[in-house]
């Protein structure tokens, strides 16, 4: 199976209207930042889009906002975006708003194979309404559901053409239990290297995981606020 895609325009050729997206990331942090200006540039609409946050006004998946291409958030963190909060303010955008073990637990379970959890997060509040509740050792817990997407998208330091990846440091957050929970993963990444150049014991998701890769450009790796100390 050639893995192998010369660009992001190539590798989400068949994103369409209506699609369920996860995006790896923390903040700014080890976004998909080629894929992300790719689906801006595709013009597709109608997006729900998993990840722990929705970027920045001008930057990450507030661009993607910005254009009106996402219909529904799935998050864990909403700030620093004001174009977010006008949307969900004014009843443009739908949010689905999770703890952020929550979002990140149901994402791996996708991974595993696992179609459903309990946890005592979020008992007791709006987001058990309608959720199945069981009592554990005197302890109320509330039933999750694993959480799938048609295509995952993260970015990598270093990746093979077999589709194998390592994540530097804080960038592999959610990107890698996004890659495992995804129907299609495609894969940008830093560096594209030949199957045998990387170490076996440095690789953090499988190559078995990974649908799409390319070697992707222009990184601006921004972060969202800078603090400096004297």
């Amino acid at each position: 199976m050639n893995k192998l895609f010369q660009n992001a325009d190539e590798a989400i050729f068949d994103l369409a209207d209506g699609d369920t997206l996860m995006l790896g990331g923390f903040g700014l942090n080890g976004i998909p930042e080629n894929c992300i200006s790719a689906i801006v540039k595709k013009g597709v609409t109608d997006l729900t889009c998993i990840s722990n946050n929705a970027g920045v006004d001008d930057f990450g998946l507030g661009l993607l906002l910005k254009t009106r291409q996402i219909k529904k958030m799935m998050s864990s963190y909403v700030g620093e975006n004001a174009e977010f909060e006008r949307q969900l303010l004014s009843g443009e955008l739908e949010v689905d708003l999770i703890p952020q073990g929550t979002l990140a637990t149901r994402i791996q379970m996708a991974g595993m194979g696992i179609p459903a959890f309990f946890t005592p997060a979020g008992y007791g509040t709006e987001i058990a309404n309608g959720k199945e509740i069981r009592e554990f050792d005197g302890k109320m817990y509330l039933m999750e559901h694993a959480l799938h997407a048609k295509f995952a998208i993260v970015k990598a330091w270093k990746g093979d053409t077999l589709g194998n990846l390592v994540f530097r440091k804080t960038t592999r957050n959610f990107s890698t239990s996004m890659a495992k929970a995804g129907d299609i993963t495609i894969a940008e990444v830093e560096q594209l290297v030949q199957p045998g150049e990387l170490d076996p014991d440095q690789i953090h998701v499988p190559g078995v995981y990974v649908h799409r890769i390319f070697e992707g450009k222009n990184y601006e790796k921004r972060i969202e606020k800078k603090t400096v100390k004297l």
